[in-house]
């Protein structure tokens, strides 16, 4: 992916940079671990700057702003207070659904939302497939929602007979839409598969999870959104 063979480049830049002698990269590209797509155990606290979209000036810059400006910590505890990132883009272009009827994020106001990016050709999304599977199985009746956003990369992940096919072979049940012209995509200024969006029950992103890992953290970051909105 494109993405990723950028973000290859710039590790071996910075690499060849360093034995030379010369002023190395910012330290935030150096962690950052390339497999096939996305960005390994990376969260919102060491995500490298987000671009916005060449096309899209829709999405609130609040939440770039936020990402962008975040600290360099790896992870905070659990008890931590989570940042607002701001509001939650709604919607936009989905062009069909899997397990559900149409939903728009104002529909699901009062709820923990998991807004999760992916496509069926992705290696990293679906090995984070399970833990999403379990935690919306485990939290659904605390008020817990995931909602898939199925954004393809190639030809083949456009067609929703293909996308219905995945969805039963991953053992998904949670609401699927396909964003067939990036128009969601668009909206949350996004860049990476997979990636996670977990908004509180008064519609603010409070945390962000991109590519594999941080299943920890993020469980514990669905345990306290649900304890906030159970305090409120």
């Amino acid at each position: 992916m494109l993405f990723n063979r950028t973000i290859v480049v710039l590790c071996v830049v910075g690499w060849l940079a360093a034995a030379c002698g010369s002023t190395p990269l910012p330290p935030v590209i150096a962690p950052i671990v390339s497999t096939e797509v996305g960005i390994s155990a990376q969260t919102v606290t060491s995500v490298p700057t987000v671009e916005p979209p060449l096309s899209s000036t829709a999405a609130p810059s609040t939440i770039v702003t936020a990402l962008t400006a975040a600290p360099t910590a790896m992870v905070e505890p659990a008890a931590t207070a989570l940042p607002d990132l701001g509001a939650a883009p709604e919607l936009r272009g989905i062009v069909g659904w899997v397990n559900s009827e149409p939903v728009m994020m104002a529909d699901l106001r009062g709820k923990v939302v998991l807004v999760n990016f992916w496509t069926y050709g992705c290696y990293n999304c679906r090995n984070t497939l399970p833990y999403v599977t379990r935690w919306y199985d485990t939290y659904h009746d605390q008020g817990f929602v995931v909602l898939g956003i199925h954004t393809p990369e190639f030809a083949r992940e456009h067609d929703i007979v293909n996308v219905r096919a995945a969805v039963e072979r991953e053992g998904i049940h949670y609401p699927v839409a396909q964003d067939n012209d990036y128009a969601t995509w668009r909206a949350w200024r996004n860049r990476y598969w997979p990636a996670e969006y977990f908004v509180d029950a008064s519609g603010r992103i409070r945390h962000v999870q991109i590519g594999e890992g941080g299943y920890e953290r993020s469980e514990a970051v669905i345990q306290q959104l649900l304890a906030e909105a159970a305090a409120n």
